[in-house]
């Protein structure tokens, strides 16, 4: 019989509302609570990438957007983080749309150095307007999340709220595959000439997804600034759009599964890596280099292909 399609997603997330009770340590759920928000992050540029295929280098600087707007409001301004939030998603989702309806005219490179060009523009203001901002030496006294009268200022609580916002993500990213609007952006990916030809408004698509896109990274930046009530320009530069992008190629491109893969394996290596004190960078760019030239499609289709071969064994009872 077959599964229905969100069931592994919901075995899943069933795994990680267990987690806490085997956990390690607090320092350890801390960890994966910052690995639900790069999923997030991932998630959305996958949308952007995997599902559409534009090119991105600059999607940190929508996370850093929504986590300047719902760090200010709320620092500077009093707001309460919950209508932050939707402030932040809702602020950038306009700035999105703004830098989407000119630069998504190009296509490859030109359209990977514009958004690049974007993300160093949004760094620059993020340290020049230092009276908002704090400048280069961040923003800080930024709340805890709370709703209502709950505060949710433990570790505890901020990994299942994070990882609540990480469930609706992946499931509305799940949704967004099977519908109309993903086999529209399939066509893209495929051929945007023979996409029109069979009349889909591509330039349309490709705004809304770079749109969407951005409303994932500004949900992930809000998280992540009343995560650890601080925010600095530097998370946002040039490097982390680079990571993001690797979260997303090493988990594999195009692929649901990508992106959890992905960020959770860049975000949790580098804590098992401390203990090469001095090659900890080597032995990562290491294992970077091995992934792309022995699994150019990722990490998800491997174990998807693996998982079939296992069930055609049980089923033929013969492993040749």
């Amino acid at each position: 019989m077959k599964l229905p399609r969100w069931f592994p997603l919901c075995l899943f997330m069933a795994c990680m509302a267990v987690f806490p009770a085997v956990s390690p340590n607090a320092y350890f759920l801390n960890i994966v609570g910052f690995a639900g928000i790069y999923i997030l992050l991932s998630t959305g540029l996958n949308i952007l990438m995997g599902y559409a295929g534009q090119v991105s280098l600059g999607h940190a600087a929508f996370w850093g957007l929504g986590a300047y707007i719902s760090g200010v409001l709320t620092a500077k301004f009093a707001w309460s983080p919950l209508p932050a939030l939707i402030a932040s998603i809702a602020g950038t989702c306009v700035v999105a749309l703004a830098v989407g309806l000119p630069t998504l005219r190009l296509k490859g490179h030109y359209l990977a150095m514009a958004t690049l060009g974007v993300g160093v523009i949004f760094h620059s203001l993020f340290v020049q307007f230092a009276g908002l901002t704090g400048g280069p030496s961040g923003l800080v006294d930024v709340p805890s999340f709370s709703v209502g009268p709950i505060t949710i200022g433990t570790t505890l609580r901020n990994y299942y709220f994070i990882w609540a916002w990480v469930a609706l993500g992946l499931l509305g990213a799940l949704n967004l595959s099977q519908s109309r609007m993903g086999r529209a952006l399939n066509a893209i990916k495929g051929s945007e000439v023979a996409a029109e030809s069979m009349g889909v408004n591509t330039y349309r698509y490709k705004v809304i997804i770079f749109v969407l896109s951005a409303a994932y990274a500004a949900l992930a930046g809000s998280l992540y600034v009343h995560y650890i009530n601080f925010v600095a320009p530097d998370t946002f530069g040039f490097m982390n759009s680079v990571l993001l992008l690797t979260m997303v190629v090493v988990g594999g491109i195009g692929s649901f599964w990508g992106p959890v893969i992905g960020a959770s394996i860049l975000t949790l290596l580098p804590e098992y890596l401390r203990a090469y004190e001095g090659l900890e960078v080597v032995i990562y760019g290491l294992i970077l280099v091995a992934v792309m030239m022995f699994l150019p499609k990722g990490l998800a289709p491997l174990l998807r292909n693996l998982n079939r071969r296992r069930r055609t064994v049980e089923q033929t009872g013969d492993g040749r």
